[in-house]
């Protein structure tokens, strides 16, 4: 049942709806239920796998995504045959192909994706993950087994994997943004340098495509260079249970992104929209915005983020 929701929001975006008042409203929608729109609304909401939400979307609707889907091996998010969490590492990278190879036909012909992936090492087979005492969310009941061809404790070099896939099946690899965390999480190991950086790479569908390269500026009024410094989002014990998720995109990168690849009323998607930043980011700066989750409790946690 599709439903157009009212959110009182606090935030500066204010795009208006269809009977011209400044009060934002999306369209809630299941991808397991929904019919393809016709006609892309506003903003929309939709619960469900990306593979199963991007057809609901008209073709060339979108202008840029910014996204960041789950890491292989990295997090449990307590959901049935979880993407990401016991896949083989080839069905993973294959996984994201497919996805991508859906989300190019919803992408305008200048359309570019921005993709936010991490790294991950083999879990030489064990199959779950300890709590770690300065980091409980890295802690899961069950692990990939090391991939072929790796050896236990390999750095696995997976945002790169995914990179060459995607370059193969047809997308421009434009660059390769070091996202530099200046307060990155400790972690308990003491045989390699703690991990302070993630990578982002912006893709596009075709050659040419829609850049503002003056639209952010860096150090000394220069042009933005490929190492970014972003501090990580606190992740916060609201109180309800699901305030608090495992690993929020920070607001500063996702604003970053979205206004390098868009204008004011363009739309903004994210297929794997978790605690809904994008989405946030994308109606601060009067953008509309897509957001797709395939969990219950994400999806009511973005619903208050964007009602607030």
């Amino acid at each position: 049942m599709t439903t157009l929701f009212p959110i009182e929001s606090t935030e500066p975006a204010a795009l208006k709806d269809t009977q011209g008042d400044h009060t934002p409203r999306y369209l809630r929608l299941d991808a397991a239920t929904d019919r393809e729109l016709s006609v892309l609304p506003a903003t929309a909401l939709i619960r469900g796998r990306a593979s199963e939400a991007l057809d609901l979307l008209p073709a060339e609707s979108v202008r840029t995504v910014v996204t960041s889907p789950p890491y292989w091996s990295l997090r449990d998010y307590e959901i049935g045959d979880a993407f990401g969490r016991d896949d083989t590492l080839r069905d993973y990278v294959g996984s994201i192909v497919a996805d991508f190879r859906k989300l190019r036909r919803v992408l305008k012909e200048d359309g570019t994706v921005w993709l936010n992936i991490g790294d991950a090492y083999t879990s030489g087979n064990r199959r779950y993950r300890a709590p770690d005492r300065k980091n409980r969310a890295r802690a899961m009941s069950v692990r990939p087994r090391t991939p072929r061809g790796l050896k236990p404790k390999d750095l696995i070099g997976l945002p790169w994997r995914v990179a060459f896939a995607l370059q193969e099946d047809g997308w421009w690899m434009r660059s390769e943004v070091i996202w530099h965390k200046p307060n990155a999480h400790p972690e308990s190991v003491a045989d390699r340098p703690t991990k302070a950086h993630e990578t982002v790479f912006l893709l596009s569908k075709d050659q040419d495509y829609y850049y503002d390269v003056n639209a952010v500026r860096g150090a000394n009024d220069r042009r933005l260079r490929t190492v970014w410094d972003i501090a990580t989002s606190p992740r916060r014990r609201g109180e309800f249970p699901d305030d608090d998720h495992p690993a929020p995109m920070p607001i500063g990168l996702a604003r970053r992104c979205v206004t390098l690849t868009s204008e004011p009323d363009d739309v903004v998607l994210d297929p794997y929209a978790g605690s809904g930043t994008t989405l946030l980011a994308a109606a601060q700066l009067q953008r509309r915005w897509i957001g797709i989750e395939l969990k219950e409790e994400f999806v009511r946690l973005i619903e208050r983020r964007m009602g607030r």
